[in-house]
């Protein structure tokens, strides 16, 4: 599955970069097509079912495309995942082509967590030192876990950096015990 996703993710990353899309916007309307196939049953029916023609999927896709304002290359991408009967890898497409462009874009995707919620100035604050630790662009996420007790933890790809309270105790409780 992974190598289906990285196929079809570095190849519409390609398109977007070189045709200058943006690529949240492309993001975000491959989102939608993929929120309209969740929850519509009858559509991933439609889309799943071999015997049905691809020109009439096609159709359908078209449709929605017209009326939702879906660029063209968008809509192409999704026709050729519809033809190859590949509709249900687009959400696996969708998370691999968001980490293709982040990384040819030089963005960093940090997971920080905090004992408590941040205020809009602290946020900043940290997106500002992990884009001078990664020398990228920070996409952060923000989370909360009250047993840190205070600080936070951050994630970068299999890299974390802890600055809880929670673990400085534990650093320090193995430090006494040797």
């Amino acid at each position: 599955m992974a190598s289906v996703a990285s196929t079809y993710a570095r190849a519409f990353a390609d398109v977007v970069l070189s045709a200058r899309l943006n690529a949240d916007r492309s993001i975000a309307e491959l989102r939608m097509i993929a929120t309209l196939l969740t929850e519509s049953s009858e559509l991933r029916r439609v889309w799943e079912n071999p015997a049905i023609p691809a020109e009439q999927k096609r159709r359908v896709l078209d449709v929605i495309v017209e009326r939702d304002g879906i660029s063209k290359q968008v809509r192409n991408l999704v026709a050729v995942v519809i033809d190859h009967r590949r509709i249900h890898f687009l959400e696996p497409i969708i998370a691999q082509l968001e980490k293709e462009l982040d990384a040819r874009l030089g963005f960093a995707e940090a997971q920080i967590i905090s004992a408590r919620e941040l205020a809009d100035a602290e946020k900043r604050e940290f997106e500002i030192q992990v884009q001078k630790l990664t020398g990228k662009k920070v996409r952060a996420s923000y989370g909360q876990d009250r047993s840190l007790l205070g600080g936070a933890v951050v994630r970068i790809g299999s890299t974390i950096y802890d600055g809880s309270v929670k673990g400085q105790l534990e650093r320090l409780k193995e430090a006494i015990s040797f």
